[in-house]
């Protein structure tokens, strides 16, 4: 079963697929597309893996593996 410490990696994933920038739409739509059944088959994640997106987003940028929101477009 998927959970929010799995976001980190589809992130990095659909950022990589994306060219390396992407917006928030276009990360999740991949995530979407790719794991939705995942997704739903994943509890509470299922409702709350959007919010959790972010709070991926922010440990990335944590560890200098994403840029940080200010220099984001």
């Amino acid at each position: 079963m998927a959970n929010k410490y799995d976001l980190t990696d589809w992130l990095v994933e659909a950022l990589r697929a994306n060219g390396k920038s992407a917006t928030i739409v276009d990360v999740c739509k991949y995530i979407w597309d790719k794991y939705e059944d995942e997704l739903r088959a994943s509890g509470d994640l299922f409702y709350t893996w959007q919010y959790d997106f972010k709070w991926a987003a922010t440990e990335l940028r944590k560890t200098g593996v994403m840029k940080p929101a200010s220099l984001c477009p």
